[in-house]
C-alpha cells in the first residue's frame, strides 16, 4: 500500500515587518468612494479586535513570489534529505504570480512552478511544474493532487510550494488590505510503501461553491477613483465570507473526520489558513460543538495561531504554521509522531479544503526514508 508521506517542510518569512501603526497615516475610504470621517487610531482598534493583526510581514520591493517561493522550497529539500533531482513533480499554489514592482501587473508566464524549477537549477525534464491556481486553499488543493499523483505511482516524491506577494496587489485606500502579508512554505511529499500501519495523508474533501459566491473575493478597481497605480487590488466581502465560512467548513470538517472513522478527540492540532482570528476561531467552536464538546478556553491549545504577528500570507500559512512547528518555533505547540493533525482552509471561488495528516513513528519513517530517497 503505497502512502503519501511528508519527508520535508520549509518557509520563507519577509524581514520587513509592519506594525499596525504603519497605517496612521492612511486615507481609507468606503466602498461607495467617500473618505471615512474616523480616526485611524478608531479604524486600526476595530481591526485588530476583529482579526488579532498586530503586525504583518511584506517582501522588499525588489523580491518576487517566485524568489520566495524558491527559498522556501530549498528549505523543504534540505529538511528531507532528497535529491533535487528526483522531484517528479513541482506544484506551486498561488494567486498572482509575480507582480512586476514598477507596473503592477501579474506575470504569470512562464509559470511560478517552472521560475521555482530554474531557480532550484532542476535539470531534470521529467520533473513537471504544475501552478494551482485555487485562492487561499491552493497549498492544500496542491497537497491532494500531489497523494493521488504518488498514489497512482506517477510520482515518487512531490514538492509543494504556497507563496504570495499581496504587498503588490493590495489597495492602499481599502480597510481589508491591513489583513494581507508576504510569504511562503513548502513540502515535499513522498510515495512510501507500508503494510503495516496507516499513515501520512489518511483522508481530505474539497467543496467549491463557484456560484453566487464567487465574487465574496476577487479583484477590481481602488475605492479611491483617484488612484491608478494599480487596477489589480485585491477585494473581499468580509461579512458575506464569514457567514459562508461558519455555514459550509466546520460540517464539511466534521464529514472529512468522520469519513476517516475518527473523533474530533483523535484530532491533536487544527491547522487552520491564517485568514481572520475571530472567524477562524467561530470556525473551531462550531466544529467541536457538532460533536457536542465545547471547547471554553482550551482553543489556543489545538489551534495554534500566527495571524497576530504574520497575518494572512494566502497559501503560504498552512505550510509555514506547519513548518514553525515542527522545526519547536511554536512551543508549546508540538507534533508528535502518531498524532493526526487536521489542516483546513477557505479561498476565492468560494473553495473549501481540509485534509487528516497521521504522523508515522520516527523509526519506521527515518529508516525507509533514508533507505529509498536518500540521493548520495
Amino acid at each position: 500500500m503505497i502512502q503519501s508521506v511528508i519527508t520535508g517542510t520549509g518557509h520563507y518569512i519577509p524581514k520587513k515587518i509592519i506594525k499596525n501603526e504603519y497605517f496612521l497615516d492612511y486615507e481609507f475610504y468606503n466602498k461607495k468612494g467617500i473618505k471615512i470621517n474616523e480616526s485611524n487610531d478608531k479604524i486600526i482598534k476595530k481591526f485588530k479586535d476583529i482579526t488579532d493583526i498586530e503586525e504583518r510581514r511584506y517582501v522588499e520591493k525588489n523580491i518576487l513570489n517566485s524568489d520566495i517561493a524558491t527559498i522556501a522550497a530549498k528549505k523543504a529539500l534540505i529538511n528531507s534529505k532528497i535529491y533535487k533531482e528526483k522531484i517528479d513533480y513541482i506544484i506551486s499554489a498561488h494567486n498572482y504570480g509575480n507582480i512586476n514592482p514598477i507596473s503592477f501587473q501579474s506575470d504569470f508566464v512562464p509559470s511560478i512552478s517552472a521560475k521555482v524549477k530554474n531557480k532550484l537549477n532542476i535539470k531534470n525534464k521529467k520533473c513537471r511544474p504544475y501552478d494551482m491556481i485555487f485562492g487561499c486553499t491552493g497549498w492544500i488543493e496542491g497537497m491532494i493532487l500531489a497523494d493521488q499523483l504518488l498514489r497512482s505511482k506517477n510520482a515518487k516524491n512531490i514538492l509543494i510550494i504556497g507563496s504570495e506577494t499581496l504587498s503588490n496587489v493590495i489597495d492602499p485606500y481599502d480597510r481589508n488590505s491591513m489583513i494581507f502579508s508576504d510569504g511562503a512554505g513548502a513540502v515535499v511529499l513522498s510515495a512510501i510503501e507500508n503494510f503495516r500501519e496507516k499513515f501520512g495523508i489518511i483522508h481530505y474533501d474539497s467543496q467549491c461553491s463557484n456560484n453566487d459566491e464567487i465574487y465574496y473575493l476577487s479583484n477590481g478597481p481602488s475605492l479611491n477613483s483617484n488612484y491608478t497605480k494599480s487596477l489589480v487590488n485585491i477585494k473581499m466581502n468580509g461579512r458575506r465570507i464569514y457567514e459562508y465560512a461558519l455555514k459550509m467548513v466546520p460540517n464539511m470538517l466534521k464529514t472529512i473526520i468522520d469519513e476517516s472513522k475518527l473523533h474530533i478527540k483523535d484530532i491533536k492540532k487544527i491547522i487552520i489558513h491564517q485568514a481572520n482570528a475571530k472567524m477562524d476561531y467561530a470556525i473551531i467552536n462550531r466544529l467541536f460543538n457538532l460533536y457536542k464538546i465545547s471547547l471554553n478556553n482550551n482553543i489556543k491549545k489545538i489551534m495554534p495561531m500566527t495571524i497576530h504577528k504574520l497575518g494572512n500570507s494566502s497559501v503560504a500559512t498552512v505550510p509555514t504554521l506547519l513548518d514553525l512547528i515542527l522545526r519547536e518555533k511554536m512551543l508549546p505547540h508540538k507534533i508528535n509522531p502518531g498524532d493526526n493533525i487536521l489542516m483546513a482552509a477557505l479561498g476565492a471561488g468560494m473553495n473549501i479544503n481540509g485534509i487528516i495528516y497521521r504522523f508515522p513513528k520516527k523509526n519506521f519513517i527515518y529508516k525507509n526514508h533514508e533507505k529509498k530517497y536518500t540521493s548520495k
